[in-house]
């Protein structure tokens, strides 16, 4: 993101005006040199205000009339923005766009409405900054003449939602603090030398550079195995700290801002500095912006620098530019309207391509009629006729088929399990193959059904209901069409079958691949159904590794289960996953029971799924899901750790998490670390006050974001 220009009105200092950055539409100045005193002071807080935005501008520590020339009249700044789409913006957006706010008589400072804008060119789009809780969206640092630092009281948990106002504070308030420059090493050494990061070790390295070769700071022990961060901090002379804080804390934000980067010093934002120049001596400056110069290469400049520093700015810098950013190509356009006599094909939901929709595309091709697939959503005329298939009954499938009803009228014809699990295909159409052309991401996979049915009757399950008992319902050769050996088996419950060391023989002996993809039944497994399975190339989905899917939803005969396994003879480097749900019926103390059952076996681990009712199945039943042990079972919960697929368990500590403050209403600690040690550690202020919107009656010890804080044994900070 580059900032282009700025509108002002009622302005303290600067009265009534604009201030244009960039002289020409194609590229911007790199620095920009700004007059020092109160109005360049003013500029800059004018700039950082308007782009922080309302949510976090009333969060700092300061007075907004004090921006305001007339108190009777409004602050109103407007501005224009470059942003980069790769990193900042859809890719139906434009790139250069306008937004505002206005601070009113009281110093409240309130977003722009679309006929308060007085200023922005009719060219440029306005809209709402999304500025708040994100993290990378509007990436811009400011810094003010004074700077202090944090000494041991630093939060790098991001427990405040709204720690983004630590990236400019210290422009409005002069005792803000920045970073810790000795917890921050620390944590970067850590992660960069032991850890070996990729973008912690891009960053210390070019750091260490570039502090020894411009602030002379020997860095060398910084790649060492182990290094003393306090020590060499306190051995840097005052200059040295003074010239150093401000980089450390921009490299912080860069690196905690974008996590998933591994090189955040090269992307593009925005730094405010006042008065940098009392930072350092009037020797020592040149030397200092060349570092900033180096270490950011793709960063925007905005300084206020008195006359004599400006007469020292190095030259070659100031001839520096940026391209602005050109706006994406538009996407294609899907026609508006079809060919008349074209049959539509709606997959509304589906993760898996729809065989039912590619049995109507054979039928229908069969006929001479000609057939288009869209999927989602999908609104054209001039077809014939349209099917659609629903598999799920979620909230937003239904929303979907409502839409899509209302659009097409008597001409929309839907079924599927999402919508009517009684619904089938017409008796002409079932014994139609697939139409493998309507899904060309199959490529030499086959995907079908062996068997349908299960004679069990799991009350969570919607086989029963809508396939009945088990039955064959199709041969291998007529599933292995085009020369096919890889096999995507949506059967529902194979081993239940009577011929079913049948199959798994037929498939061994022809060493076909397979896709056993709503898992195996493990309880029926005996010593000759394991032998066979062993011999069948089982695989993911993607068919790029032997993987064995089976599923595990409850705690009975454990004992059983574990005797059933060993018939595989698994090692601890296969790849067994354990399709598990949760938020059915079970406890707290049964869904860790049954973790712990699985860590205990070789090559297992899990994939978890929250239970969704069926239509008119039972709803979940989790009343009694925590007893007096609560505490206790979560911290046993987070010590299980499987060896792969730990994303997943996420999900299951996030519902476990929310479950626990509605019953509680109070977070608990140990379980929030633990979901944001590795991932989206970013997000944790905010994930925190998401929470307290679950349970606002706290009758104690109330954290300040609206929830009770309850500690954990298992706390422990990420590094």
């Amino acid at each position: 993101m580059y900032f282009l220009h700025i509108y002002f009105e009622n302005s303290r200092w600067n009265g009534a005006g604009e201030v244009c950055f960039s002289k020409n539409p194609h590229e911007i100045a790199k620095w920009t040199l700004i007059s020092s005193g109160p109005s360049g002071q003013e500029l800059l807080r004018l700039i950082a205000t308007a782009c922080a935005g309302t949510r976090l501008s009333t969060r700092l520590p300061f007075s907004w009339q004090r921006l305001s020339r007339k108190t009777d009249s409004p602050l109103q700044v407007e501005f224009v923005l470059a942003l980069h789409p790769a990193d900042e913006v859809l890719p139906r957006e434009a790139t250069v766009w306008g937004s505002g706010i206005r601070v009113d008589g009281k110093g409240a400072p309130n977003n722009l409405k679309k006929e308060q804008y007085r200023f922005l060119p009719p060219s440029i789009p306005a809209r709402r900054a999304k500025t708040g809780l994100g993290h990378s969206n509007l990436f811009f640092l400011g810094y003010g003449s004074k700077l202090k630092h944090h000494d041991g009281t630093d939060d790098f948990d991001f427990s405040d939602p709204f720690f983004r106002t630590t990236r400019f504070h210290s422009l409005f308030c002069s005792q803000a603090p920045l970073t810790d420059p000795v917890e921050f090493l620390t944590r970067l050494h850590y992660r960069a030398i032991r850890c070996k990061r990729l973008a912690p070790t891009h960053v210390l390295d070019r750091l260490s550079l570039l502090f020894k070769s411009h602030l002379a700071i020997e860095t060398r022990r910084w790649q060492e195995g182990e290094c003393d961060f306090r020590e060499e901090w306190l051995a840097l002379a005052p200059w040295q700290r003074r010239a150093a804080l401000p980089v450390l804390d921009a490299t912080r934000h860069l690196l905690g801002g974008y996590q998933r980067q591994a090189r955040p010093l090269d992307l593009p934002g925005f730094i405010l500095l006042d008065r940098p120049d009392l930072l350092c001596s009037t020797e020592l400056f040149p030397r200092w912006v060349q570092l900033l110069d180096l270490l950011l290469p793709q960063m925007q400049f905005l300084i206020t620098v008195p006359g004599e520093t400006r007469r020292r700015f190095p030259r070659r810098l100031l001839v520096k530019r940026h391209g602005i950013p050109a706006p994406p190509d538009p996407p294609e356009k899907k026609p508006a309207r079809l060919p008349r006599g074209i049959i539509l094909l709606l997959d509304v939901d589906s993760r898996l391509p729809n065989l039912a929709l590619m049995k109507l595309s054979w039928y229908f091709k069969s006929q001479g009629r000609r057939v288009v697939l869209a999927r989602g959503q999908a609104f054209v005329a001039g077809v014939e006729a349209v099917y659609a298939s629903a598999v799920f009954s979620r909230p937003p499938t239904q929303k979907r088929v409502d839409k899509l009803r209302k659009h097409y009228g008597d001409s929309f014809l839907v079924g599927g399990s999402g919508v009517d699990v009684k619904m089938r295909l017409p008796k002409e159409v079932e014994p139609m193959p697939p139409d493998y052309s309507l899904y060309p991401e199959l490529e030499d996979r086959a995907i079908g059904f062996l068997t349908r049915g299960c004679p069990f009757h799991c009350p969570f399950c919607i086989v029963p209901l809508k396939e009945g008992k088990i039955r064959q319902v199709s041969a291998l050769d007529e599933l292995l069409t085009g020369g096919r050996q890889k096999l995507i088996l949506l059967d529902d419950n194979i081993l239940a079958h009577p011929r079913a060391e049948e199959f798994l023989q037929e498939m061994a002996g022809r060493k076909v691949e397979v896709n056993f993809n709503q898992t195996l039944d493990l309880k029926l497994i005996d010593r000759e159904k394991a032998r066979l399975l062993k011999r069948i190339r089982c695989s993911n989905l993607r068919f790029t590794r032997r993987v064995y899917h089976f599923s595990l939803n409850e705690n009975r005969n454990l004992d059983e289960l574990r005797r059933k396994y060993q018939l595989f003879g698994f090692g601890s480097r296969e790849n067994v996953e354990f399709i598990c749900m949760y938020g059915f019926n079970t406890s707290l103390a049964e869904d860790v029971e049954r973790f712990r059952f699985l860590r205990s076996l070789p090559g297992a681990y899990v994939f978890v799924q929250e239970y969704l009712p069926i239509p008119g199945g039972p709803p979940p039943n989790t009343a009694d899901f925590f007893d007096g042990r609560a505490d206790e079972l979560i911290d046993q919960l987070v010590r299980i750790l499987f060896p792969q697929n730990m994303k997943s368990m996420e999900k299951y500590y996030r519902w476990v998490s929310r479950e626990y403050v509605r019953t509680f209403g109070r977070l608990h600690l140990g379980l929030v670390d633990t979901i944001f040690r590795y991932n989206h550690r970013q997000d944790r202020g905010l994930y925190i006050a998401r929470m307290a919107n679950l349970h606002r009656d706290v009758p104690q010890d109330e954290h300040p974001g609206g929830i009770t804080r309850t500690p954990s044994h298992q706390t422990n900070k990420s590094s």
